[in-house]
């Protein structure tokens, strides 16, 4: 099949709208595929048409500039918003992206490119609890979501746990949207880069910002703390928040009333589709797998590129760095000039040194694995139990996959996003880069129905 474009980029976030409006510029015919029915991605995540004036000033940082990237995209390619991908190609130096447009009713497509550009970002890790089941216990990019994108509070009384700047944020952006946000509460100190002054000192500003934003709504903010269990009958009603030692062994527990809890340790990189690719994968500095790149961010697979969060979590401005040194590579690597712009490679690696000392500041202990009970869910989908994984073990299983196919975690409707990381943690081992063929739900009738173009009539 002739490639109809010289670039396809997948996701429509920083790093993927940066990249593909770069490449536009050196003068590739480039086409945008996302997901979802807005572009931003989970960081910028745009409300509906006018409603960006009605959001509280915290929803505003940096969409500004993301607005105006959006904009000249939009002039200068093609953007296919509403497309989930679902499997990726390549054969004889063509690309073919593989989609789903629509909601409820999915149609079929596919795209043909000489190069691809993934730009997938991530999701939330949660760790599993007693009572992380009940209707009221959301991650806090949940809760975030509803916030940035519908203008939704998740709940009245709130608390932000887990591990991470991120959880500073949340709880601004929530309690300045009227929330009685009782408390955060980090498990790992509130210093965290103590040990790094320097890398730190560029987002001092941000911090102290959200700190007094926090101040300003009395909002508690803990450190060695985490909840280690929700309570409720059909609802949250109140959790158990521990003080916690350095490894995160709860030392004295108290009960803080709320409807709401929002919760998060650090975030998974999305690699279904250069994994399916055949992209290599490494370790980063949390354990987490992300895709190798080189320093002009191409994968392991010729034509194939890769930037934002799925070579490491890194944030918003590191995505958008990324994004535009892949999208110069991809322009040079398919012959056009395009000058070498050294401090952008160097801005890049400032940020991700300052990534890396995120990720070592903020570490999961292993303590968390002691607050678990027998009875405590560690997949939701299929429903399996701690002492199911543990019976597992006990016949014989030795990692996360023979653990999946004895006991079944992982084998639900996530198909073990939520819970793959806390499977592989109490088998022993890092979590692997994910094997999934389909990236996405698909029906059967889907996968034997022919195919077309999403711009063919």
């Amino acid at each position: 099949m002739k490639p109809r474009y010289d670039l396809a980029v997948i996701g429509a976030g920083p790093a993927g709208v940066a990249g593909a409006l770069t490449a536009s510029f050196a003068g590739l015919d480039v086409v945008l595929i996302d997901a979802a029915p807005r572009p931003g991605g989970q960081y910028f995540r745009h409300l509906p048409q006018g409603f960006n004036a009605q959001a509280p000033g915290a929803l505003h940082h940096g969409l500004d500039g993301f607005t105006r990237q959006w904009e000249t995209l939009r002039a200068r390619a093609d953007v296919l918003l509403g497309h989930k991908v679902w499997a990726v190609e390549r054969a004889e130096g063509t690309v073919t992206v593989r989609c789903l447009e629509g909601d409820r009713e999915e149609r079929p497509r596919t795209v043909t490119a000489r190069g691809l550009l993934i730009a997938t970002g991530a999701h939330d890790r949660p760790l599993p609890f007693p009572g992380w089941d009940l209707p009221g216990v959301l991650t806090a990019g949940g809760a975030q979501a509803l916030l940035k994108g519908n203008l939704v509070v998740a709940g009245r009384k709130v608390v932000v746990a887990g591990t991470g700047p991120f959880l500073l944020p949340v709880a601004a952006g929530l309690a300045g949207a009227g929330a009685d946000v009782r408390g955060v509460y980090e498990a790992n100190g509130r210093l965290g880069l103590a040990r790094h002054p320097l890398l730190a000192a560029g987002k001092a500003g941000e911090a102290l910002g959200y700190g007094a934003s926090l101040a300003r709504h009395l909002v508690p903010y803990r450190g060695r703390h985490a909840v280690i269990a929700a309570h409720g009958e059909d609802a949250l009603t109140h959790v158990t928040v521990a003080r916690l030692d350095s490894a995160w062994r709860p030392v004295s527990t108290r009960t803080v009333e709320c409807d709401t809890l929002a919760y998060g340790y650090g975030f998974v990189p999305q690699l279904e589709l250069p994994v399916q690719l055949g992209c290599a994968t490494r370790a980063d500095a949390d354990g987490s797998p992300v895709v190798t790149v080189d320093g002009g961010l191409r994968t392991s697979v010729p034509g194939v590129y890769a930037a934002g969060e799925s070579t490491g979590v890194g944030g918003a401005v590191l995505a958008e760095v990324e994004g535009r040194i892949a999208g110069r590579s991809a322009a040079a690597d398919l012959g056009r000039r395009v000058p070498p712009l050294p401090r952008l490679s160097r801005r890049r690696e400032r940020l991700a040194a300052f990534a890396k000392a995120l990720l070592e500041a903020y570490p999961v202990r292993p303590g968390w694995q002691g607050w678990l009970r027998d009875d405590t869910l560690v997949c939701r989908c299929e429903e399996v139990p701690l002492s199911a994984v543990r019976e597992a073990q006990d016949l014989g299983a030795t990692d996360a996959r023979s653990v999946k196919l004895l006991a079944r975690p992982g084998m639900g409707w996530c198909q073990g996003r939520m819970c793959g990381y806390a499977v592989a943690c109490l088998a022993g081992e890092d979590p692997a880069a994910p094997r999934r063929p389909i990236a996405q739900p698909i029906r059967l009738g889907d996968l034997a129905a022919p195919t077309r173009s999403p711009l063919e009539g």
